[in-house]
């Protein structure tokens, strides 16, 4: 082949060439106008991808920006350390007060959450631990549902730290544990709270814990008098507050005329000092039904009648300040700068009468709930609804926060 011929064959090829690659991007041109609207890529001179323009269409529309999801507790703690923590309170709590109900996990784990947004994650936590036999339901009398800690639950605990012990027994053998069920709600209501708290027994354990070999046990906190007879009295949940005790009384069933006697005295020495030497300064009590309710607040009424009339210096002075909230008034002597000695009027507590909130564990998470959802941590309800002079309660935090001690294996 001369040279004239193979450089008309080069032209040609080059040609051929350029055809088939103008072809080609005007394809893709196209199904990026038409499609998508991505650009086409060709092939520079070194090889590397080049993006072409894509087509713009005017019945374009924008891509809706991606919503950030609030992760909550998992963005600060690895889910396996969050679930290892709820475990270990829950079967703490079973250890503790060897009966509990799923609302109590719910309040000791989840206080800074909704109230379905903290029954839902308990049951989750319940039904596993169920499911892995460290716990053991049962059905009261009352048709409640109640768990006991299991041998494998006992040895769990035991494993990280906790000297425990089974309860299935125990709680097998329960009829009606109701009103150790509610005392256990209060006081884990106080400490979401951040409120040192004790059930009855916790609370006398408490008392005698530095009692001198061979001393008496002491039975209670307070001695009154009722009628001719003198009474020693403990309450069913007591918490530590800055400024002195709040004393808490379940009354799951009416009061007999002794009890409500015992009532009226206890309330008469609010602002006195109990034998631990911390000051008295609430009561409050904790009425299962209006029935019982209407009654407690009938003896306070009385004492606010009482108050009317001329009394002594150690008398105390009763006024309602809201429904089912009462101030307590003393005239207490005051030490002037001159040494003269006068009468000053001083508010030294608070009563405060309310329902159990019994509504709370029947509520469902689906649409048949008919119970409201009131009652909660996030209002000012648990565990007392808190007298406006005395400022609003704090905002629980999550105690899943802070990581659990370490174990040494």
């Amino acid at each position: 082949m001369g040279i004239a011929q193979t450089r008309a064959a080069v032209t040609m090829d080059t040609v051929v060439d350029n055809t088939a690659t103008s072809s080609h991007v005007s394809r893709a041109t196209k199904r990026g106008h038409h499609g998508s609207h991505v650009g086409a890529s060709v092939a520079t001179p070194d090889g590397a991808p080049e993006m072409l323009p894509a087509a713009s269409a005017g019945h374009a529309t924008r891509k809706p920006a991606a919503r950030k999801i609030d992760r909550g507790l998992v963005a600060l703690v690895p889910p396996n350390e969050l679930r290892h923590a709820i475990r270990f309170r829950a079967l703490s709590l079973a250890n503790r007060f060897r009966v509990i109900r799923t609302i109590d996990v719910a309040i000791a784990c989840f206080p800074e959450r909704p109230y379905k947004a903290a029954l839902s994650a308990a049951q989750r936590a319940m039904r596993a631990m169920t499911k892995e036999k460290l716990l053991l339901r049962y059905r009261t009398d009352r048709f409640q549902h109640v768990y006991g800690l299991t041998v494998a639950g006992a040895q769990w605990l035991d494993e990280n730290g906790v000297d425990a012990a089974p309860s299935v027994r125990r709680v097998a053998d329960m009829s009606n544990p109701e009103h150790s069920l509610w005392m256990h709600f209060i006081t884990l209501a106080c400490e979401a709270r951040g409120l040192m708290s004790h059930t009855e027994s916790e609370a006398l354990h408490h008392l005698n814990h530095d009692r001198a070999e061979g001393a008496a046990v002491r039975q209670g906190f307070i001695r009154v008098s009722v009628g001719s007879k003198k009474r020693v009295l403990r309450p069913d949940v007591i918490s530590y507050e800055p400024d002195g005790v709040t004393w808490h009384e379940i009354d799951r069933s009416k009061r007999g005329a002794d009890r409500e006697a015992a009532l009226a005295a206890l309330v008469r020495c609010i602002g006195s000092e109990l034998v631990t030497h911390d000051v008295l300064r609430r009561v409050v009590v904790h009425a299962k039904n209006e029935r019982i309710l209407k009654r407690a607040l009938a003896i306070l009424r009385d004492h606010v009648k009482a108050s009317d009339r001329p009394h002594a210096p150690t008398d105390r002075t009763f006024r309602e300040i809201d429904e089912g909230v009462f101030e307590v008034w003393s005239e207490l002597e005051q030490l002037y700068s001159d040494g003269r000695i006068g009468i000053e009027n001083r508010r030294v507590g608070h009563v405060v009468v309310q329902l159990i909130p019994t509504w709370l564990p029947k509520v469902r998470l689906d649409a048949k709930n008919k119970h409201p959802l009131t009652g909660w941590l996030h209002e000012n309800y648990l565990p007392y609804r808190r007298p406006s002079s005395l400022g609003p309660w704090p905002r629980p935090t999550s105690p899943l926060r802070t990581p659990l001690p370490e174990v040494d294996s």
